[in-house]
C-alpha cells in the first residue's frame, strides 16, 4: 500500500487525503472498466445466443410434439375409414337380404353416411398431413439454425474464456485494492462517487484540471476556482458536469525529505 493509502488509515483524516483517496479509487476503477471494454459485448452476446437456443430448443420440443399429436390423428381418421368400409360392406350385404324398400333404403342411407365420413376422413387426412410436413420443415429449419447458433455460441464461450483468463488475476487484484480503498473513505462520500460516476458517460466521477478545463466535460475553470482546488481544503465539484475536480498534481508519490 502506498503512502496516501497508509495515511488514510489514521482515525481522522484531512480533506486532502479524501481527495487522494477519491482519485485513486477512481484510478483503480477505471482500471477494471478497461478490462470490461477488453472484453466488449461478448458477456451479452453469449447470453443472447443462450437465451435464443433455450427458445429454439423450446420450439422444436413443441412442434415434435404438436407433428406426433398430428400423426396421431392421422392414425385415428385411417382406423375410422377401415370402421366406415367395413360398415358399408355390413350394410350392403344386408340389402341383400332385405324384406321391403323401406329397409333397403334405410340402409341405403347409412351406406351413403359412412361414405360421407370417409369422405370427411380423407378430406383432414390431407390437411392433417400437409400441416404435419409443414412442421417437418420448420423443424429442419429450426434445426439448421439451432446448430449454427450452438456454434456461435461456442466460438464466443471461447473467446470470453479466453479473455476472462488472461484478466481474471488482474481484476480481482483491482477489485480487492477498490474495495480496501473505499474502506478508508466515509460512507456519505463514498456513496456520492458511484452516484456522479454511474451517472457519467465516461464512469469517470474525480478528474483533474487539464488546461485550464474539467477533464470531464472540458468546461472552463476560472483561475480562483483553479487555486481553491489545487489547495485541497474542501471538495469541489464542476459546476457543469457535477464531478469531483481535483489538481492534476495530486496522483504523485510524496517522497520523504
Amino acid at each position: 500500500m502506498n503512502t496516501q493509502i497508509s495515511k488514510l488509515e489514521e482515525k481522522d483524516i484531512s480533506i486532502e487525503e479524501k481527495l487522494k483517496a477519491l482519485y485513486e479509487l477512481q484510478t483503480v476503477v477505471s482500471e477494471i472498466d478497461k478490462i470490461k471494454t477488453l472484453r466488449g459485448e461478448l458477456p451479452l452476446e453469449v447470453q443472447d445466443l443462450e437465451d435464443e437456443i433455450a427458445g429454439l430448443k423450446t420450439r422444436l420440443t413443441n412442434l415434435d410434439e404438436e407433428i406426433k399429436e398430428l400423426d396421431t390423428a392421422i392414425s385415428n381418421k385411417k382406423i375410422a375409414i377401415k370402421e366406415s368400409q367395413a360398415l358399408i360392406a355390413k350394410y350392403t350385404e344386408q340389402q341383400n337380404n332385405v324384406r321391403n324398400n323401406r329397409e333397403f333404403d334405410s340402409l341405403s342411407k347409412e351406406i351413403e353416411f359412412q361414405n360421407l365420413e370417409i369422405q370427411l376422413a380423407e378430406k383432414r387426412i390431407k390437411e392433417f398431413s400437409s400441416d404435419a410436413d409443414n412442421k417437418k420443415e420448420m423443424v429442419a429449419s429450426s434445426g439448421e439454425i439451432l446448430s449454427e447458433r450452438q456454434e456461435d455460441l461456442e466460438r464466443k464461450q471461447k473467446e470470453l474464456e479466453e479473455i476472462t483468463t488472461e484478466t481474471k488475476i488482474e481484476e480481482e487484484r483491482l477489485k480487492a485494492k477498490s474495495e480496501k480503498i473505499e474502506s478508508y473513505i466515509e460512507p456519505r462520500l463514498l456513496s456520492a462517487f458511484k452516484r456522479i460516476r454511474k451517472n457519467a458517460r465516461n464512469g469517470l466521477a474525480v478528474v483533474t484540471i487539464q488546461r485550464d478545463a474539467c477533464g470531464g466535460c472540458f468546461n472552463k475553470i476560472p483561475p480562483q476556482r483553479q487555486l481553491d482546488i489545487a489547495s485541497r481544503k474542501k471538495i469541489i465539484v464542476c459546476e457543469y458536469c457535477g464531478r469531483i475536480l481535483v489538481d492534476s498534481k495530486i496522483g504523485e508519490v510524496e517522497t520523504s525529505s
